[in-house]
């Protein structure tokens, strides 16, 4: 199964993530099939950018995002949306 995640990068104590495609069966530090972008919780404030052209690519064609990876798309979408 596919699955839309995060890939942990950066120093100790200091995370910084990219939101990955790769098979659920794979390591969490293993070869990606796309990069969707990028997630960094330790800046202020909390900078992400994911491409949702894509994103929306891979669930359309039945990849499954994280609990987390789900709340960031959620979070982008949200702010995408022009404000009325």
């Amino acid at each position: 199964m596919v699955a839309i995640r995060l890939m942990r990068l950066g120093a100790k104590k200091r995370p910084f993530y990219r939101v990955i495609v790769t098979d659920s069966r794979r390591p969490r530090e293993s070869k990606a099939k796309e990069i969707l972008g990028f997630y960094d919780p330790l800046k202020e404030p909390v900078e992400i950018n994911i491409d949702m052209e894509r994103a929306n690519y891979w669930l359309e064609n039945g990849a499954k995002a994280s609990k987390t990876v789900q709340s960031l798309l959620n979070k982008v979408s949200k702010s995408e949306k022009p404000s009325v």
